[in-house]
């Protein structure tokens, strides 16, 4: 797929995933994994420049496994911004969609 078509809509992944639980960032990484094919560094700068910009906090967790996990979770402001992303992304995706279909000859 289009390295740009990625970059574009991973923020939007990152946002959706932390509105329903917070996660750690290898957690983020391998689940958007199972549906785009992302590579593990292209996730970390994201995670940092929406920490910065307040739509998540962060805090370490204990793990069985090795040493303590830093989770996002995602803010009210986090979540607003979500909310205007999706409705940006239906606009664009339908507009996208409607332009495929005038475009593309079904032979």
């Amino acid at each position: 797929m289009n390295v740009q078509f990625k970059k574009g809509v991973l923020e939007l992944c990152v946002l959706v995933l932390l509105d329903k639980k917070d996660r750690y960032g290898y957690e983020l990484v391998q689940k958007i994994s199972d549906q785009i094919e992302i590579s593990e560094g292209s996730v970390y700068p994201l995670l940092r420049r929406l920490t910065k910009e307040e739509y998540f906090t962060t805090y370490l967790q204990e793990s069985t496994e090795g040493p303590s996990r830093k989770y996002y979770k995602l803010t009210e402001k986090g979540r607003m911004y979500l909310h205007e992303l999706i409705e940006e992304w239906h606009v664009f995706s339908n507009g996208v969609n409607q332009l495929i279909k005038e475009g593309v000859k079904n032979d």
